[in-house]
Formats: C-alpha cells, sequence, structure tokens
C-alpha cells in the first residue's frame, strides 16, 4: 500500500511535532540556552569509506568546528562509528533520525543524505524545533520544495541549504551576479549553463547487502529496490532517489544564472528542449508509473545522459541548460560554467575564474562598486564561509544566504528541464500558481507516491 509522497512529508512533520514543539527564540535565549554557549548540533548522514559520497560528513564536521555536535545518525552503523571516531566515541549514535531527533533535541541538526531523504529529514527537524544545515539539491519533487518552504515559514527557523557557490570560491559567482544586475551587459542578458553529462551504465546484479547497512531504510520512501554497490554509491544517476546532473551541478549553476537573471523569487515561463536516456530506458516510457513503483526498470542508471534545454522567462530571457555548450556560430564552447551574454558584452564564471572583456575593463571606481553590490547581495554579511553564514544567521534569526524559498525556485527549474526531457516535448509553466499549464502528465511529475513503512516511525 503506498500513500502520496506529500501525505508522507505531512505525516513526517506530524511525528517531529510530538517530539518537541518549535522553540521561541528571543534575543536573550537562542536555542533556549545562553547566547555564550555554542549550539548543540547532531549530524544526519555523514557518509564514510563505504560509500563515496561522504558530503555529509564534510558539512558534518564543519558545523562542529561552530557549534557542540552531540549525536550523529547514519543507516550504515560503520559510517557513524567512523565519524565517532573524531569525537573520542563520545556522541550518541543513531540509525533512525526520529528517534535521535527525539532523545537528543539538538539545536541544529545537518542533513547530508541522498537526495530522497532530504525533506522528509528537513520537515521532520524543523517540526522538532531545530534549525537546519541541508546538502543540496534540496528537493526531489517540485511539491516537496512547495511543502518544506511552507514549514520553514510556518516554524521560523532558519534553514541553509548546500549551494555554497552563493557564499565562496572567491566571490566570483557573487561578483558574477553583482555584473549582471547592474545593468553592464545591457538590458536584455540570457544566460548559458553547462554542467556535463550524466553515465549510462547498467544493469548492475544485485549483491548481498553489506554487515551494519539497514538498506531497507536507505531506499525509505523510494520504491522497493534489491542493493547494488552502484546504486548506492552513485545514487545521482537513479531518478528514484536524485534527478542526475540536472539536479546535481544544475543545483548550483542554475541557481547563480536564475539569481542573476532576476528570477531566483519566481520562475520561467516555457522549458523547450531534448535530452537522451541511457539505453535501458525505452522510447515513451512511462516515468510516472516507474517514479511511484508501478512500473520497472533494469538496475542500471536512467537519468539524463545529454541535454539541450531553453528555460523562458517572462521578460524574454533565456536560460540554456547543456551538458556541454558549444555554439555552432563561433568559437564559444565550455563544459562547466555560466556565460552571461547581452548586448553590451559577455562574461564567463564557474569555480576557477571569471573572465571577459568586460572584467579586464573594470576600473578601481567599477570594482568598489560591484563590491558595494556584492555585499548587498549577501544581505550585508562577509561572504567567505557557507557554513558560517548559517551560524551567523542562527544568531540574527535571518534567513541565510542560501534560503529554502529560492532554492525551491532553482531546484523547480532543474525539475522542469528534467520532465521535459522524460515527456520529451514542450512545456508552459505558471511560476505563480506552481503549475503546468495545460498538461496533467507532466503535472503529475511534481509529485510521487511514498512507501507506507516509512510513514510510521520505527524503534519507537
Amino acid at each position: 500500500m503506498t500513500s502520496t509522497r506529500r501525505d508522507f512529508l505531512k505525516k513526517s512533520a506530524a511525528t517531529g511535532a510530538l517530539v518537541s514543539a518549535p522553540l521561541i527564540w528571543t534575543p536573550d535565549t537562542a536555542f533556549g540556552r545562553n547566547l555564550n554557549s555554542k549550539p548543540t548540533v547532531a549530524s544526519i548522514g555523514v557518509g564514510g569509506s563505504r560509500g563515496r559520497y561522504n558530503q555529509g560528513g564534510h558539512i558534518a564536521r564543519k558545523a562542529s568546528k561552530l557549534g557542540k555536535t552531540i549525536a550523529v545518525c547514519d543507516v550504515d552503523s560503520v559510517h557513524t562509528a567512523e565519524f565517532n571516531k573524531d569525537f573520542g566515541g563520545k556522541l550518541n549514535e543513531y540509525t533512525d533520525y526520529r528517534v535521535l531527533l527525539e532523545k537528543e533535541k539538538p539545536d541544529v541538526v545537518t542533513i547530508g543524505t541522498p537526495d530522497h531523504w532530504h525533506v522528509p529529514i528537513a520537515i521532520a527537524a524543523l517540526r522538532a524545533g531545530c534549525d537546519v544545515y541541508c546538502e543540496k539539491p534540496l528537493t526531489l519533487t517540485i511539491q516537496e520544495g512547495i511543502d518544506v518552504r511552507n514549514v520553514v515559514k510556518e516554524t521560523g527557523r532558519v534553514f541553509q541549504v548546500g549551494t555554497q557557490q552563493r557564499s565562496e570560491n572567491e566571490n566570483r559567482f557573487l561578483k558574477a551576479v553583482a555584473i549582471v544586475q547592474s545593468g553592464r551587459l545591457g538590458k536584455n542578458v540570457n544566460a548559458y549553463v553547462a554542467i556535463g553529462g550524466a553515465p549510462s551504465e547498467g544493469p548492475f546484479e544485485s549483491t548481498a547487502v553489506p554487515e551494519g547497512l539497514d538498506w531497507d531504510f536507505w531506499v525509505g520512501p523510494a520504491p522497493k529496490a534489491d542493493y547494488s554497490e552502484e546504486r548506492r554509491k552513485q545514487f545521482r544517476w537513479w531518478f528514484e532517489y536524485s534527478g542526475g546532473k540536472m539536479t546535481d551541478w544544475g543545483a548550483h549553476h542554475i541557481d547563480i544564472a536564475q539569481w542573476a537573471l532576476g528570477y531566483d523569487k519566481s520562475g520561467p515561463v516555457e522549458v523547450v528542449g531534448k535530452g537522451t536516456f541511457p539505453p535501458i530506458v525505452p522510447d515513451d516510457f512511462n516515468w510516472d508509473a516507474f517514479l511511484n513503483g508501478d512500473a520497472k526498470l533494469p538496475s542500471g542508471f536512467n537519468t539524463a545522459v545529454t541535454f539541450d534545454i531553453d528555460l523562458k522567462f517572462k521578460n524574454g530571457s533565456v536560460l540554456n541548460v547543456n551538458d556541454v555548450y558549444k555554439r555552432p556560430d563561433s568559437n564559444i564552447e565550455f563544459g562547466n560554467g555560466i556565460l552571461f551574454e547581452g548586448e553590451n558584452g559577455r562574461i564567463f564564471v564557474n569555480r576557477g575564474k571569471l573572465e571577459g572583456k568586460l572584467i579586464d575593463e573594470l576600473s578601481e571606481a567599477d570594482h568598489e562598486e560591484i563590491n558595494a553590490l556584492v555585499a548587498e547581495l549577501y544581505k550585508g554579511k562577509t561572504p567567505g564561509n557557507h557554513m558560517q553564514n548559517f551560524f551567523d544567521c542562527l544568531e540574527d534569526r535571518q534567513q541565510p544566504i542560501s534560503d529554502v524559498s529560492t532554492h525551491h525556485r532553482t531546484m523547480t527549474s532543474c525539475h522542469l528541464c528534467n520532465i521535459s526531457v522524460m515527456l520529451g516535448r514542450d512545456l508552459k509553466w505558471d511560476p505563480k500558481a506552481e503549475k503546468f499549464v495545460g498538461d496533467d502528465q507532466a503535472q503529475a511529475l511534481t509529485s510521487r507516491r511514498s512507501r507506507d513503512s516509512y510513514l510510521v516511525a520505527s524503534g519507537t
């Protein structure tokens, strides 16, 4: 028996509400403690030597330098033990995040699980009175973004998403956004994003579940599946758990591009493009049935391998998303980064460089003006450390630089790209209503069902 994933999130939220009522913050009692003390931190999903993906452990250790880590939770006991060694084995260890929230009542939670667990855990943590730092991409579906945005607003908790390009990389992305918004490129600016393609290997053989891993809990709300190393260690290439390169690097570069174009609080009105899938995906595949557990694919990578998609905005701007960007009428070609182009010129930015003729010609006064715009974009705080920005906001109770609302709009654009490629057609989107226009099949792909066994807390 299954329920809608939205029902799952609501029930998860209700479970969290029973765990602990939201804390009320005042200047003298932040976190229900003395302001001179560090907030307590619990880290959920920390990775380890058995899993290639270890970003959860990375952010957890960063948070431990600014707060007081008291507990760790992971469905793999090897991961919790490895992480706990860094703390002299003094942390309380958990497999079930709901039990952790109930028993520990931490001030702060970091979430570094596979993507399909981000929102269920985040909502439970918010409802338990926690402030949250969650890795990107935050959402698996558009509806998840709407749900978690509503809970953040309702609870008043501080929530940072791990899109560190908004804080780090020597301010290159912040400066690019400031330059575009300053009008230096002109009034009609388009963005061209390249995020690389995805692998197409598979099918893979099922193998025995490693000792210490609760595989059924790892799969959680997603459709039941047999274990394989590839499914776990490379979950980004499976639509059951993530969204491929579109939600991996797209969560970074589409975010910056949409922010620069002035649509970080709205979104596109049309999606036009095409893409290809691995060989295991047949033509005209029923994605809705598959994502809801009613259809099967061979056990292999199934996210889009190549793509060329235009997100069109109300003002006429276009954000092109490509695996490798190449313009046939010029020598412009790149595999990762963002090109902004207007009637007055173009600039290119990625994590290693910010370049273009316009950049070379900036005067000292221009640099001062751009730095002032960067400070304004960063809400008056000092950029450079994404986790520090989160902890700074814990004190003044402002939403951080990568807040849920704007990240939800970024992820909506990422999901729109994937849905368009899945259906093989252009789509119209109403960013105000947050619904597809005249397309019930596309609308059905904005949410998913969840396995009922994960609607009720286990071990309690």
